[in-house]
């Protein structure tokens, strides 16, 4: 089975730039991700990391809506 898709790839003509430019995507969005991450600000990181240990917040209350 794969010498059928092997040779079908052989025919396409331009086939061989897809390989390059996805792992082109690849490598730029993961470097962007990693520079995204590492300038982040330090005191953002540690209010969204305390988020979860927040009381009283709209998203974690539980209401009865019983009529």
């Amino acid at each position: 089975m794969l010498k059928f898709i092997k040779h079908n790839m052989e025919t396409i003509m331009g086939i061989e730039i897809y390989p390059i430019i996805s792992l082109l995507i690849f490598f730029i969005f993961f470097l962007g991700l990693y520079i995204w991450v590492f300038t982040y600000k330090k005191e953002a990181i540690k209010e969204l990391s305390n988020l979860p240990f927040e009381e009283g917040t709209l998203s974690t209350e539980k209401t009865d809506h019983t009529l």
